[in-house]
């Protein structure tokens, strides 16, 4: 079994500063968890902790049944890639992937079939001869992943692996690491994988589960629809989600029979009865409005009125190919909007147009706790 538990995980350095507190964390066998966050919120320092290669001051590290806080990486049954590859430059392909398994003492023969079965998965096998600077950085990543392979280790560590490829190699490398993962656990290994990065989209496309960290500290983990779907709090909202989550600050007010939410700029947006239920006893009080880019429409010179329309002026038109975005002010507010539809050669960026808000979809956040209502 190769579940990794993490159980009240502590770091503090010497000159005081805490990295990691109390955090709890279980990665289940065979699981692919991605652990993503800004830069600076420790997820580099949780993965070096579970490798062993920084000491955790407080909690416990279990890899399987056994708690590995006094091992020493190499007897913690792990195998760690790097962004930077790591590979010693004057072996060839072959040697660097032989090279750990020789110091285990393993026979040549089990050595040369490894070797070769990583490097037919992995598509390497016409490079076993070469070495790293004659080969191309996502083919020297590929080197790295069968490097991990042959040691057939009870947990995979990727430490932001992709940052140093360009956008075309990233999205092909992570198609090969997440086939990689299908192919271990088709074949009966140990497919552990527990996957650092500030990328949100790896995160959302490879993670079978996702840990959202924010100064050392678990914000949510959940599948990467449910995370999307539905944030526990306003830093995973406006995380997760590319283009963001549009925030607002609002004032919740009473509009008759109906609950809305007042905008600073005098705009009122009416809430559904089901969400609105939930603010009876929160009149008059500010919370967070979050909205999708997709969630809110565009609507060119409409004259016919509409619930939840905003008059305002189109910014800035971004046209992405098979979508686009539109960026207006609310106030002081920026808004983007995610929408197929493309303005008009007529409709040009400061121009009136109308913003409907689906507030069927909206997410609400107290203003104080930040979390969600």
């Amino acid at each position: 079994m190769a579940q990794v538990r993490l159980t009240q995980v502590a770091k503090t350095y010497p000159n005081g500063f805490k990295a990691v507190e109390d955090l709890n964390l279980t990665i289940h066998d065979g699981e692919f968890m991605v652990v993503v966050g800004p830069s600076g919120c420790a997820k580099s320092t949780l993965l070096r902790m579970i490798a062993g290669l920084e000491e955790n001051t407080g909690g416990d590290i279990e890899i399987g049944p056994q708690r590995v806080n006094d091992l020493p990486p190499k007897d913690r049954g792990i195998a760690m890639v790097f962004q930077n590859y790591a590979l010693y430059p004057h072996m060839s392909v072959h040697e660097n992937m032989a090279f750990g398994l020789r110091q285990q003492k393993i026979a040549k023969a089990e050595i040369e079939q490894r070797i070769r079965h990583s490097a037919e998965m992995l598509d390497i096998s016409h490079l076993l001869d070469a070495k790293p600077g004659e080969i191309s950085g996502g083919q020297r990543q590929r080197v790295a992943l069968g490097r991990a392979m042959v040691r057939k280790p009870k947990v995979f560590l990727f430490d932001e692996p992709l940052s140093n490829l360009d956008a075309k190699l990233r999205v092909t490398t992570r198609s090969n690491i997440a086939q990689l993962h299908r192919n271990l656990r088709a074949e009966g290994q140990q497919a552990t994988m527990i996957y650092v990065t500030h990328d949100q989209v790896e995160a959302m496309t490879l993670g079978d589960r996702i840990c959202v960290l924010n100064h050392g500290k678990v914000m949510q983990v959940d599948t990467p629809l449910r995370l999307y779907q539905y944030p526990a709090n306003r830093f995973v909202a406006g995380f997760i989600g590319s283009p963001a989550m549009n925030m607002l600050k609002v004032r919740i007010v009473m509009d008759g029979a109906n609950i809305g939410l007042k905008t600073d700029c005098g705009a009122l947006l009416v809430l559904p009865e089901q969400k609105a239920l939930r603010l009876r006893d929160r009149v008059e009080q500010q919370i967070w409005l979050g909205v999708r880019p997709e969630h809110i429409a565009y609507h060119e010179r409409d004259t016919e009125p509409m619930v939840n329309a905003v008059a305002a002026v189109l910014d800035t038109v971004e046209v992405m190919g098979n979508e686009n975005y539109l960026y207006f002010h609310l106030g002081a507010d920026r808004f983007v909007v995610r929408t197929a539809h493309y303005p008009s050669s007529e409709q040009l960026a400061g121009e009136p147009a109308r913003f409907v808000f689906d507030m069927e979809q909206c997410h609400l956040f107290d203003m104080q706790t930040e979390l969600v209502l």
